[in-house]
Parts: structure tokens; C-alpha cells; sequence
């Protein structure tokens, strides 16, 4: 898509989620990446998928990374199990993945804090077969309210994500109703109101939702907006997916968070993935 039909971009907040694009690089070089690509700002999965404690000079090295490379770290994962691989969560599932998700939560938000970051996104987990789902639930709902509190007591955002039935069949979270109800769940049993929904417009997609509506009834309660084009998951412009249109229906609806840009580069270079999007449009105003 040729940057000139992007004519809202200066209009929207983007950032790069350095878990998906420059994953060529090693992790400690993506930020430079990112910013010399033209952006300011970042956005990453839990970067350590075997350990929810990394050393302390590892967290220090990738802080360090993202101040010297001068751009925002605006949204953090807790620890989510093997993402990407099989796993799309952790805070759901009974036993050592749970344990490690609350072992992990007071890391990723003094992280996140070290480095103003003020959104985290939990990962819902799959289902477990010969797990009842409501056993599930109510775990995750108890895992959530000690997430939000701690995301609370660094002054951020608790994001909630709903993923896509095709690529994800185990996860309960694939539709915006879905999402929606548990942001819902976690506000109420906490009385904080940090809650709120993580709106990818690819998932949404590939679950056939009818993504006008979805943003009409649920931009109010919307922290973060992530992109992709579909079929593919790759840069706008690649898919049939109509992302500049509905990014002006999110304005419109009153959104004026981030839209992280979570696509696949494709088989070039991740700084070669930009092209829709004009230059003085990726600096975060």
C-alpha cells in the first residue's frame, strides 16, 4: 500500500512490537532497529520464554538497549509460556505454569515501571483437557486480580487480548465479547477499573467478526490496538483487510491509545516492511 493513501497515519500513535519484526537481529539490537527505522516507540512479548525471572543483568542489558536506542517502551507481556511455539499463556493453566505467571508478575512490572511503560498484556492460556474450564477461570480470574493490582501500583494498564479460533483452536479468548466479559470480570472483582481490552484487528479478522461494530461497542473499553493485515498477517496492504478505514473509525469512536504494529515482515527485511507508512509518520506524537 503506497504511503500517500495512509493520509490519517499522522493521526495515529504507532509503535513496533520488536517480537515479531527485526526478529532477525538479536533482541539487544532491535530497539536501534526500530529507531532507526523513523520510530519511537516499542512493544514486546515476555522476551525470556524460560524464565519468568531472568537474571537481573539481563533485564538491565535490554532496559539499557531501549534508553540508548531512545525510544518508549509502551507495552509489555507477562511471562506466556513458549510464544511464539505452542503456548499462547500462562496465568490459566494449573500447576507450574501458573506459579511461574505469579512469579513473573512483580518482574514484569518493576520492568515495565524501570522504563515508564504503562500497559501489560496477559495472555489468557489454552485450555487443558481433563482441566474443567470453569477450574481454569476461576484460576485465571485470581491470577488477573494480582496482575492488575501490580500493574496498578505502577500506574499502568492491564490488557486482555482475544486471539483467532483458526490459529489458536485451545485458546477460550476468540471473540471481542469474549475478551470483553473477562475485562469486565477482573474490574469488578478488583474495584480498580485498570482493566481493559487488547483489540487486534488480525484476530478479530480471522474470527469473522464484524470489526465497524466491534469498534463501535467496545472502543470505550480499549487500551491497546494491534494491526495486521489478513490473509497473511503481514504489513497493511498485503491482505484484503481495510486498516486505514477502520483505524479512522477507532479516532472517531474516541481512541487515541497506541496501534502496535504486530505484522510479519515477509521474506524481507523488517526495516524493508515499512514502505506503507510514511516516514514522518512512525516518530509517536
Amino acid at each position: 500500500m503506497p504511503g500517500s493513501e495512509w493520509g490519517t497515519a499522522t493521526e495515529q500513535r504507532f509503535n513496533v512490537n520488536l517480537s515479531i519484526l527485526f526478529t532477525e537481529l538479536p533482541l539487544l539490537e532491535r530497539p536501534a532497529a526500530a529507531a532507526a527505522a523513523g520510530f519511537t516507540a516499542v512493544e514486546l512479548w515476555w522476551p525470556w520464554v524460560d524464565s519468568p525471572t531472568p537474571e537481573r543483568s539481563e533485564l538491565d542489558a535490554l532496559k539499557k538497549a531501549i534508553e540508548d536506542a531512545g525510544v518508549q517502551l509502551t507495552g509489555l507481556n507477562f511471562y506466556a509460556g513458549q510464544l511464539p511455539g505452542p503456548d499462547r499463556g500462562a496465568l490459566s493453566i494449573p500447576g507450574t505454569e501458573s506459579e511461574r505467571f505469579r512469579a513473573n508478575i512483580d518482574v514484569a512490572a518493576d520492568f515495565a515501571r524501570s522504563l515508564g511503560c504503562k500497559a501489560l498484556n496477559a495472555l489468557y492460556g489454552n485450555r487443558v483437557e481433563g482441566v474443567e474450564a470453569a477450574a481454569q477461570d476461576a484460576l485465571a480470574l485470581e491470577n488477573l486480580v494480582l496482575a492488575a493490582r501490580a500493574a496498578d501500583r505502577i500506574g499502568a494498564i492491564l490488557l486482555i487480548e482475544t486471539l483467532n479460533q483458526p490459529e489458536s483452536p485451545l485458546y477460550p479468548l476468540v471473540s471481542a465479547p469474549a475478551g470483553v466479559a473477562v475485562v469486565d470480570r477482573v474490574n469488578e472483582a478488583t474495584g480498580l477499573g485498570n482493566a481493559r481490552f487488547l483489540m487486534d484487528l488480525y484476530h478479530l479478522s480471522m474470527n469473522g467478526e464484524d470489526l465497524p461494530s466491534v469498534i463501535e461497542r467496545y472502543a470505550a473499553k480499549t487500551g491497546h490496538v494491534q494491526i495486521a493485515d489478513n490473509p497473511g498477517r503481514g504489513a497493511p496492504g498485503t491482505g484484503t483487510l481495510p486498516l486505514e478505514d477502520l483505524l479512522g473509525r477507532l479516532r472517531k469512536a474516541g481512541y487515541e491509545g497506541w496501534v502496535g504494529l504486530e505484522y510479519k515482515p515477509g521474506d524481507r527485511p523488517s526495516a524493508a516492511a515499512f514502505d506503507w507508512l510514511p516516514a514522518d509518520a512512525r516518530a509517536a506524537r
